[in-house]
């Protein structure tokens, strides 16, 4: 018993000299080496982040994006001190990709979530990208294409890292303006790069308590959607090279650590759950009505399976058998709040507002740090006619979470018909802010102005679009 607990204190201090030994490397040497300094890769963030919000569809149903969050997190823990945080995104879109943009914002796309069956994949795959981040191997890229303007460098390496070759619609749009698209494969990571964000990868894998395996598999399912032909090649390809050798790479350490990996219980039934949420609402519509139809009806009392079907008829306009799928679900999981808060929405968008307002209610006791909840409280005393509870519902939910851009547009049209003009044309110009729209961000300002002259809060918001330099755009 002493011999096998020497053993693993010794592997544990392994683990922990491998990755002061790659902290040394990325982040002791002085920045030179990368060309970019830590703050100038947090201002590159922030114009790549842009970039990617204009073009794509995130998903930000907490359901998901805790989750992402919460197995992303548990990788990131066994990391050292880091120079940024890490935050986790799931795109909806139905190309295998994950990346690593600058600055640790890690993304991952819907489909390839998809495709997995298990929480070791998307541990897999979410612990290689955050080797990526961690080896700055992005700023390494950027330094190569020796280009200085940070807008630039922002569109280029979302056109690069969101798909040249693979899906190039959203990719193009970002490139073009930028750089050639031939000169973006100056980012596409080298297999030195790789080969590094294996290792390390594979470290935090295991120790994070999975086995190692589903990075092996997630890349074979990756590989193998290369054989349906070019025009399907996953754009992770594109950008991870020698994915082959790689897979031989990972299976010959998975091998020669068997004795040493001590995997921790893991919650399936979770990763099943979330990935439903994500094939039933942002999947395509009628593959997953028929996935979820034949899942009911060779196992009608599956729980995963009713709770797709709901999800999936609710969007076909079937509100009346959404419900009864969703009841089977919640003879289940009564206490399940996202389930709860699935079912409010459904019975919100079916014109039965009361039963709806219970439902979140509920949620939101379990639920108490998430902004969601208040935000459809507040739907729902609105669409009751109680304007005043729902204005102060709208309110909270921005104080919980002021990313919750929908919060602000129904507290700017509730104030609207309460007569408050100031508040209605503050709040629809911040909601046209977050969005990127800022054409109509300056109308209401400027006519919130009207009600209100000189108001602090607004002088500042058309200060910020100055400082921005997005009047010149308009």
């Amino acid at each position: 018993m002493i011999l096998k607990k020497q053993r693993v204190y010794s592997y544990k201090k392994k683990v922990t000299v491998f990755f002061l030994f790659f902290l040394f490397l990325n982040v002791i040497i002085p920045n030179t080496v990368f060309s970019i300094s830590i703050k100038q890769e947090e201002e590159l963030s922030k114009e790549f982040l842009e970039s990617v919000f204009k073009h794509l569809v995130i998903i930000k149903d907490p359901h998901v994006v805790n989750y992402i969050n919460s197995v992303g997190n548990k990788l990131v823990a066994a990391l050292p001190p880091q120079p940024f945080k890490y935050h986790f995104y799931v795109i909806k879109q139905d190309v295998y990709n994950a990346f690593a943009g600058p600055g640790a914002n890690i993304f991952i796309n819907s489909g390839l979530i998809e495709a997995m069956e298990t929480e070791e994949e998307l541990a897999g795959i979410l612990g290689h990208e955050i080797a990526h981040a961690f080896c700055r191997h992005i700023s390494l890229r950027i330094k190569k294409a020796k280009k200085t303007n940070l807008t630039t460098l922002a569109g280029l390496a979302a056109g690069i890292l969101l798909g040249i070759g693979g899906s190039a619609d959203a990719a193009s749009a970002v490139i073009v303006g930028s750089v050639a698209a031939g000169q973006s494969y100056a980012l596409a990571y080298s297999r030195e790069n790789e080969r590094q964000a294996d290792q390390i990868g594979f470290e935090l894998i295991i120790s994070a308590g999975y086995d190692g395996t589903g990075l092996v598999k997630v890349l074979k399912k990756i590989r193998d959607k290369n054989w349906f032909g070019p025009e399907q090649i996953p754009t992770y390809l594109t950008t991870h090279p020698a994915t082959k050798n790689r897979i031989i790479n990972i299976s010959t350490w998975l091998e020669n650590s068997k004795n040493k990996i001590k995997k921790k219980k893991i919650d399936s039934f979770r990763f099943k759950m979330v990935q439903t949420k994500i094939s039933a609402e942002y999947g395509d519509k009628n593959i997953a009505l028929d996935k979820f139809s034949k899942a009911v009806s060779n196992d009608p009392d599956n729980v995963v399976a009713n709770y797709g079907q709901a999800l999936v008829l609710a969007r076909t306009d079937k509100k009346g058998e959404s419900i009864k799928y969703m009841k089977k679900v919640l003879e289940k999981m009564a206490f399940n709040p996202y389930v709860l808060k699935d079912t409010g929405k459904i019975y919100f968008s079916d014109g039965q507002y009361k039963k709806a307002l219970e439902c979140f209610k509920g949620a939101s006791i379990m639920l108490s740090s998430e902004s969601e909840c208040n935000f459809y409280i507040g739907r729902s005393f609105e669409a009751l006619g109680q304007l005043d509870k729902a204005i102060k519902l709208y309110q909270k939910s921005i104080l919980k979470s002021p990313e919750n851009i929908s919060a602000y547009y129904f507290l700017g049209q509730a104030s609207g018909q309460k007569g408050n003009m100031r508040d209605a044309h503050f709040y629809l110009g911040l909601y046209y802010k977050k969005k990127y729209d800022y054409k109509n961000a300056l109308f209401h300002f400027k006519r919130g102005m009207k009600y209100s002259k000189n108001d602090p809060e607004i002088k500042q918001e058309l200060k910020n679009l100055k400082k921005m330099q997005v009047l010149k755009q308009i």
